[in-house]
């Protein structure tokens, strides 16, 4: 489980990590620089290019997924809520004994869909179980709605009712899947690795100057740090401080409307 303590731990670490790969390379720089004084810097604009190129690209590149998939997630809370809608108000086509029950069960479904991501950054354990419950209560709901189709002699009605309760379980799966997809692990690995060796190119390059510019070091620690934590934190909506919560007013908006 991620929560949002672990994202400030790893900006936290790896903002000291760019600060000290960034002394680091520039006490090399200095040290080639007092030894060979005429060649330190020869040949290296190539591979610092190189290096910071990559980076660049592959920052971008993580940055866009990150952003497309947050707004996938939002986009499908919505899809959700105009699924359970619609399946709510066409149980009214049913047989009039068996609304009620068929009502409540909806309502409570919708009601642990909610206590799942609700309760998803405080208590996992909860969200795991609400996420059960939800499940069970789609299986309860889909027999009740089948056996009511029984009871009265249109096709169509029963091709409403159960294609409008088969879209409301299939987007449950989907929203899974959906907040399950991320990148490899290896593209973050590759990112950490080449943050740390562009600072150290960084630090090398800063050599030339007799005295550390901490004003240049830490606003690109900072920057750097800050950046790998959005792309983090938009990768997991549920658990930083980018959320997709105030999607969730849809549901909210549709229980409210459940009478």
């Amino acid at each position: 489980m991620v929560n949002t303590l672990d994202f400030w731990v790893l900006a936290g670490a790896l903002l000291v990590t760019i600060l000290v790969l960034l002394e680091v390379g520039r006490r090399i720089g200095v040290h080639r620089r007092r030894v060979d004084p005429d060649h330190a810097s020869s040949g290296l604009g190539a591979i610092e290019g190189a290096v910071f190129g990559l980076m660049g690209l592959l920052i971008a590149f993580t940055f866009s997924g990150a952003a497309e998939r947050f707004d996938a997630r939002r986009h499908l809370v919505g899809e959700e809520a105009n699924a359970v809608e619609a399946a709510y108000l066409r149980l009214d086509l049913l047989p009039a004994a068996a609304q009620p029950q068929l009502k409540q069960d909806l309502r409570e479904y919708l009601d642990f869909r909610l206590a799942r991501y609700a309760s998803m950054r405080s208590n996992f354990e909860r969200s795991q179980e609400d996420f059960a419950r939800a499940k069970e209560m789609q299986h309860k709901i889909w027999e009740e709605a089948a056996a009511a189709c029984q009871q009265q002699s249109s096709p169509a009605v029963t091709t409403l009712v159960m294609s409008s309760l088969n879209e409301m379980i299939d987007i449950t799966t989907t929203r899974l899947v959906a907040m399950q997809t991320h990148p490899p692990v290896v593209v973050f690995y590759g990112l950490a690795l080449l943050v740390m060796a562009s600072s150290l190119l960084a630090g090398y390059g800063m050599a030339g100057s007799k005295k550390r510019s901490w004003m240049h070091m830490v606003v690109y620690s900072v920057i750097t740090a800050a950046t790998l934590y959005v792309i983090l934190d938009m990768e997991f909506p549920r658990f930083g401080l980018i959320r997709i919560d105030a999607a969730d007013k849809m549901l909210i908006d549709v229980r409210t409307h459940m009478k």
